[in-house]
């Protein structure tokens, strides 16, 4: 099993100096290259604090002149606020700058919220139709010169300047929906799921959907498969409460942004109170625990391996969740020190 970070600047309030913020990512993702990480995930979210992440190529830049080995991906380009020309074209820079380290990640994105400022009129549920349209377009013009009239967009004869180092660039989407694996494996990209707070049924869930697309799909090559969990590990048993806190908080906020209920003031969407929730399973201390990459060293340790038995090839540590800066930095050292060596 091999491991990748998933990492965003983030505030859940203004207490915070966002230059702080961003002095810890780059930290954490050095710390992430050198305990052995093969790739770093930047996302793409917009006049949101808890996920500050404009553009996510500008983000991999910084990254690339601060690292020299690790891997730098998408998760994800949203399709729909982009123009084909400008994508390839910014994706392809990232891969010439860094020599050829560009993990491309594309998908639909992810709250109403967003769509309503970024797109207009255009539903979240209908921007899988923008990326199954843009995908193919950016990988004609990493080639060459490609003219395009379609659905959403439409230009005469262009190309991407520059081109990217590699042959080929590693394509990934997000995947839930069967219909997804079908088309990752028809189009020749590697899978990122999220199981969100979810038990393991739902992991085996999302290997079953990946293994029924490959046997629908004859002789074509099976997609790495990576998962992703929010990950915090910590020395001592009875710290356990202390990342089921962080999570509680940041699941009130994504609770808010899911169901477009409003609330957000200057970046910062409205917390749920606790008390409110505190009955619903979803918010449960002891689900969060169980489910999550939450624990110390030898529990996290003994929670990857169904993952692995399972035939998740890469596992994705989300640190992002609002939890104690000091304390990202305790929990991936202690995964980088204790958890990659046992799974060499």
């Amino acid at each position: 099993m091999k491991f990748q970070l998933a990492i965003n600047m983030e505030r859940m309030d203004a207490s915070l100096d966002m230059r702080d913020v961003a002095r810890h990512t780059i930290e954490m993702v050095q710390m992430a290259e050198e305990g052995g990480f093969n790739i770093v995930w930047a996302a793409e979210h917009h006049a949101l604090e808890m996920t500050i992440a404009p553009n996510p190529f500008s983000i991999l830049t910084w990254w690339a002149e601060n690292t020299s080995t690790i891997r730098l991906g998408t998760a994800v380009a949203v399709a729909a606020y982009w123009h084909p020309i400008k994508l390839a074209g910014e994706a392809a820079f990232v891969d010439l700058i860094s020599n050829g380290r560009l993990e491309f990640g594309i998908g639909s994105g992810a709250y109403q919220r967003e769509f309503d400022r970024m797109a207009a009129g255009l539903k979240q549920s209908d921007a899988w139709q923008h990326m199954q349209e843009m995908l193919p377009l950016v990988r004609a013009l990493w080639q060459g010169d490609t003219e395009h009239n379609g659905k959403f967009w439409n230009f005469p004869t262009a190309t991407s300047c520059p081109k990217p180092v590699q042959k080929e660039v590693p394509v990934w989407v997000a995947a839930r929906a069967p219909i997804t694996y079908d088309y990752a494996v028809k189009n020749n990209c590697n899978i990122m799921s999220w199981p969100l707070t979810r038990g393991m049924d739902e992991a085996q869930t999302y290997m079953d959907r990946l293994n029924e697309a490959v046997a629908a799909n004859p002789g074509k090559k099976r997609p790495t498969m990576a998962m992703m969990r929010h990950t915090a590990l910590y020395d001592r048993k009875e710290d356990w409460m202390s990342p089921v806190r962080a999570a509680q908080r940041q699941l009130s906020q994504f609770e808010n942004l899911f169901k477009n209920l409003g609330g957000v003031i200057d970046g910062f969407p409205k917390e749920i109170p606790l008390e409110s929730v505190a009955n619903r399973a979803e918010y449960d201390p002891q689900m969060l625990t169980n489910n999550l990459m939450f624990g110390t060293p030898d529990e996290v340790i003994a929670k990857l391996k169904p993952y692995q038995a399972m035939g998740v090839d890469d596992f994705i540590y989300y640190a992002s969740m609002g939890y104690g800066l000091e304390e990202q930095k305790r929990s991936l050292e202690l995964f980088c020190k204790h958890v990659i060596p046992a799974f060499r």
